[in-house]
This record gives structure tokens, sequence and C-alpha cells, in this order.
């Protein structure tokens, strides 16, 4: 029997002898690479933390002491080893198991992660509750562990986190796991700071016993304590530099070997036995174990769904098996505009290949910025070089853009400088869950002064909205989904109008489908679909890109919508407080004999999933699509709106 076939819980992990610890380890990585070969995931940073999480479970004791993962995309081998091992076949399926942690799947997963840098404000967090809630004079009970990359450190919130903490003076371990990577290799003075620390928990152990020991004694322990202290500091201000942590109120350790299980587990016993807080530093290699993911860590952070080899899926687009997606599609459009563009600037935020960004990098790197995890900063810097008369763009997904609220409204908007937001992944993301779901983007800026939001439909669209955003000479945000380009149609290359849409289909049908960037493919497919089924006007549907959230040319729109008897609007965003609704509020007042209705993600988080699965579940496939059609048919008149449940049906 397979050694991890006898682990249900991380007690069952303190039974075993080194040597199986290390085969434990092997096996662990198979499992990964086979699942993740099937269902895509992250596969480079979950085969770097093998041995660092058994060693964690070995040393603690969760989830008395909680493990907070930041980010959260490397936790697969921990949960295989705290009792999901049968489930992670289905890991990152609809129905299965999260690719991150979810308190509501184990108690083991002490917090909801997915976004970076978090980690640290919520394990200090929840040892302050802890205190708060216990009784008078009860022991804390259990310490809180942080789990942080030295990528996701370079966030802001990280260093508000460790500020805090060191003035708490509560039992927190924060374990710096570095790899010299996030998804991109790593930038900035942080992460050549962290390769120069050095020291180690045994001494912070023994320092504390002699400190506990000088206090002790009678009459001048108080004196000797600080005739001693002071001392030390002068001798240490001569020899060596303070570290940032202890700068901070932390302990520090390290660095260590992150693939020594029994080294890592007895500096982890250290750290939780100081009960103050300690930065543990390891040292991983990501990707470990798998030459593939190794040699490139970046290709293979993560990976989609394969009936095989993990790399088929990587390679397919490059060797043309696939259509180009949206990313490519900005990638191509950002580059062709930087041949000429000289003011021209891309910003990431330690996503660069994930946005596309790699080609204009490779072409321009003096006019490219990776700032690492700090989509505040990217922002904000942006603003700064539009203001001194660059054109930047900011490529981010839209998950993620949400951090940046606050810098694109008071930076960005109300200054009205002239940065555009490329946001991928805009729309249902598919696999990563709740937590990276881009439907909220136009609801959280459509409101926005002075900021124009676009949506393409398709390769040449968005080559086209990037050229407009660009020459516009205010600010823009161009979203796009994480999907195929579709085929092209004519209408994509219509040039842009202030406002305006295009349309796609156009036959005489009484509905219009009034659809938005990533579901107008999937409004042709149901209007194609219909015209198949020989539908009459009644049942049949013409096809309109609305191409802008915001502005919107009203008087044009109305002009459009009153050619028919009933409006459907389709957006790939919440429905709630989206584009869908002010827009049927608009034909509710001023065409009052045009029935109209909304359909958009439910206001429920999406879960795991595949995109096409989740277009479906919310009634946004063809399929679901041409269905509304024929219910609509089938309705009085008069205006109102529908905000759609994830079975399709109004609410």
């Amino acid at each position: 029997m397979a050694l991890l076939d006898s682990i249900d819980s991380p007690e069952d992990l303190k039974k075993l002898e080194p040597a199986e610890l290390r085969a434990l380890a092997t096996e662990l990585r198979q499992r990964i690479v086979a699942v993740v070969g099937r269902n895509g995931g992250h596969l480079s940073s979950n085969l770097g933390v093998v041995e660092l999480t058994i060693a964690l479970h070995r040393a603690f004791e969760s989830p008395l002491d909680a493990i907070v993962w930041d980010v959260g995309h490397q936790c697969y081998a921990h949960k295989l080893l705290t009792g999901r091992r049968g489930e992670f076949d289905q890991i990152r399926r609809l129905g299965g198991i999260s690719g991150f942690p979810k308190r509501s799947e184990s108690p083991h997963d002490a917090f909801d992660t997915g976004h970076a840098s978090t980690s640290i404000s919520a394990a200090l967090g929840i040892l302050e509750g802890r205190r708060v809630v216990a009784e008078a004079g009860e022991a804390l009970g259990g310490v809180a562990v942080a789990v942080i990359g030295d990528g996701a450190l370079t966030g802001g919130l990280a260093f508000e986190a460790l500020s805090h903490a060191g003035q708490l003076g509560l039992p927190l371990v924060v374990v710096l796991n570095d790899n010299k990577m996030s998804i991109s290799p790593n930038v900035g003075g942080l992460s050549i700071y962290l390769s120069r620390l050095s020291a180690t928990v045994r001494y912070q152990g023994i320092r504390s016993r002699i400190d506990r020991t000088v206090k002790g004694f009678p009459l001048v322990g108080g004196v000797l304590f600080n005739l001693m202290y002071r001392g030390k500091r002068a001798v240490k201000a001569l020899l060596f530099k303070e570290n940032f942590f202890s700068d901070l109120g932390f302990e520090y350790a390290g660095p260590i070997d992150g693939h020594n299980i029994a080294a890592m587990t007895q500096v982890f016993r250290e750290a939780r036995a100081l009960g103050k807080p300690v930065v543990v530093h390891v040292i991983t290699r990501k990707g470990k174990g798998y030459d593939l993911a190794e040699e490139n860590p970046s290709r293979y952070h993560g990976v989609a769904p394969s009936s095989a080899h993990p790399s088929h899926c990587l390679d397919a687009a490059e060797d043309g098996l696939s259509p180009a997606t949206f990313t490519e599609a900005f990638s191509l459009a950002i580059v062709r505009r930087g041949c000429f563009d000289d003011r021209l600037v891309a910003i990431s935020a330690a996503m660069t290949t994930g946005v596309g960004l790699e080609a204009f990098k490779a072409s321009w790197p003096g006019r490219f910025h990776d700032v690492g995890i700090a989509e505040e900063h990217a922002v904000t810097f942006a603003a700064g070089l539009a203001a001194s008369g660059a054109r930047p763009v900011v490529a981010l997904y839209s998950t993620f853009a949400q951090r940046a609220v606050d810098q694109v409204l008071h930076d960005v908007a109300l200054p009205c400088l002239p940065v555009v937001l490329a946001l991928d992944r805009s729309g249902a993301v598919g696999e990563d869950g709740e937590t990276h779901q881009g439907i909220y983007d136009i609801a959280l800026f459509r409101s926005f002064p002075n900021l124009s939001i676009l949506a393409p439909a398709s390769a040449v669209d968005l080559a086209l909205c990037l050229e407009w955003a660009l020459d516009s000479g205010k600010p823009a945000i161009v979203r796009y989904p994480k999907a195929p380009c579709p085929r092209e149609e004519a209408a994509y290359a219509e040039p842009l109008a202030l406002g305006r849409g295009a349309f796609v289909r156009r036959s005489g049908a009484d509905t219009l489908l009034a659809a938005l960037g990533g579901l107008v493919a999937p409004a042709v497919e149901a209007a194609d679909l219909l015209a198949r089924e020989g539908a009459g006007p009644c049942d049949a549907a013409d096809v309109y890109s609305l191409r802008f959230v915001s502005p919107l040319d009203e008087e044009a729109f109305l002009e459009v919508a009153s050619s028919y008897r009933r409006v459907i609007v389709l957006e790939d965003g919440v429905a709630r407080g989206g584009f869908g609704e002010y827009l049927v509020s608009l034909i509710a007042l001023r065409l009052p004999r045009v029935s109209a209705s909304s359909a958009g993600f439910p206001a429920e988080p999406l879960p795991q999933g595949s995109r096409d699965e989740l277009l479906a579940l919310a009634g946004l496939d063809a399929g679901g699509i041409a269905a509304r059609v024929r219910r609509a048919g089938s309705e009085g008149e008069g205006a109102r709106i529908f905000l759609f449940r994830a079975s399709g049906e109004p609410s």
C-alpha cells in the first residue's frame, strides 16, 4: 500500500520515519502531477512546498495551530494530508473540492484565500480574535502560522500586517517561502535583501532562556539585563546589520533548506515554543521534483487541463492547435503599438506571462515595469507616468484590479489622466473558483467619472479598442475574457464610435440580444441556432455588440432598441448593479412599448468549474440564451428587470 493511502490526518505523519517521509514526498509529487495533468491547476508552486507542508504538519498541531496559506495556490499537498485524499481527483472541477483553502471544506483550512499578501493579516487577526473571546485568565491555545512567498511579501498589505504584529507580540510564526519567484521571477530590493539574511531559531531559544535567567537574579536582575542588552546591541552594531524583521519586533531564523524535512521540523518546533512573533525563512525550489517545472517554473505555474502530459496544453497555442486567446490578441496589439509609439509603457503586477506582456518586455525592456504584487502601486505609478506625458498600459487580472479601486478613482479617473487598464480574465474565469472570478469590475468601475470602459468581442475588436483607448487621451479600461477568440465577423472590424456598438446579426427579428464583450460570441451562436431551427420573427434574434460600457451614447442605443419588441441585455458581470440594469431602466423610461430584461451572473459567488460550465449554469451559453429568446417571445409586453439565478430562471 502506498504511504499516502495511510495518511488521513496530520497526526498520521508524526508516526513516520525519516525514510518514509522522503518516500511520502515523492508520492505526493506524483499524485499532484497526475491530477493537475488531468484537471489543470497550479503545478510549480505545489511541487515546491511538498517537504515544507510535511514539516509544518509534523511540527504544528493543526487545526489548533491555524495554518494560513497566502494566496493558497500551493495548498495541494496540504489538502492531501488533511483528509481530502479521496476527493483530490475532483479538485477544481464543478462539484469537487476547491484549488484554494476553504473553511467549509475542512477545519484544517483556517482561512479562505485566493489573493496574495493577506496571510499575515489574517493569521494575526485569528490570534487576536482568540484572545478577545477567551475567558479571563485562559491560555490562548495554539499559535498561528502564515505561509507567505517572497513574491507575496512585495504586497503592501503584508508590510502593514508585519508592523502591527510586532506591536501586538502574539505567537505568530511567519514562514517566508523564498523561491525567488511569485509567478514570474521576483523583482525589487526586497528580493535582493532576503537573499542576504541569516540567523537561527536555536540561537533565539538559547538567548530567550539566558534573558529569563538573568532577569530572575534577585535585586540586580533588571539592572544586569539592561547592561547586557545594551552591550549586546553595541557589539551587534559593530559586527552585524540588524535585519528588517528584527526591527519590526520579530525574531528571525534562517535561511533554512526548504526541502530538508528534519531541519524544518526542528526549527518550526522551536519557533512554536518561543510564543512570540517569529519569521522562519526557508529556501525552496519552485517545481521541485519535476524537471520541466524546475527548468521553467513560470510556464508551469498554472496549466490547463489535459488528458495526458501537462505540457500538451501549454504547447497547443504555440503550435497553432488552438484558436488565439484574448490574452494573445492583447499581446500582439500592444507590441504593434509599441513599434511606433515611443511613449507607450507597459506595467505588470507580477503577472508578466499571464497577461501576455513577455513579448513587449523582450522588445522594449526600458519601457516595461514589473512592480511585484502591488496593484495599488502599479496604478498610481502609471498615473505619475501619464502626468509626465507617457502613455501607460497597466495589465491586470480583473479579480486583482479590485485591490486598486481607490487608486483608479483617486489617482486616475478624478484627475482624468490617460492611463489604460487592460483587464484580462474578465467575466467567468473558471476552475480557480470564487476568489478569481472577474465578474465584479463593471459594477465597481462603471460609475467612475472620465473613465471609458470597453468590451471587445474578438481579437480584431480588442486591437481596435486598445488603439482607441490609447488615442483618447483619457482614462480607459479594456476588459476581455479568459477564452479563445471567436471567429471574426465583419462587424468586429468596424471603426469605433464613442459610446456606440455594432450589429453582428441583423435580420428583422423581434428580439435584440444586446451583448457585451465575451458574451457576443454565445449570443451569435444562439441567434444562429434559432435561425437553423427555422424560428419566425417572434422566436428569432438579432445581435448587437455593445462595445462600450461607459460612456454610452443613449440616443444611439435607444434608436437601435426602438426597432424591436424585446431587448435582452447580456453581460458577463454580476447582474445586480451591472450595466444591464441601467439599460433596462433606460428603455423603461424612454421606450415603454419595448419589453426589456437583463441577464448576467448571480450575486452568489461562482464555484470552480470550466468557463463553459459556469456560463451554462447562469444560462449565458448559446443554449441558455436561445431559451431566453423563446421564453421572452411567449411573455407579455412591458419593460422589466430580471436578475437570473444560476439555474437560468428569473427571480
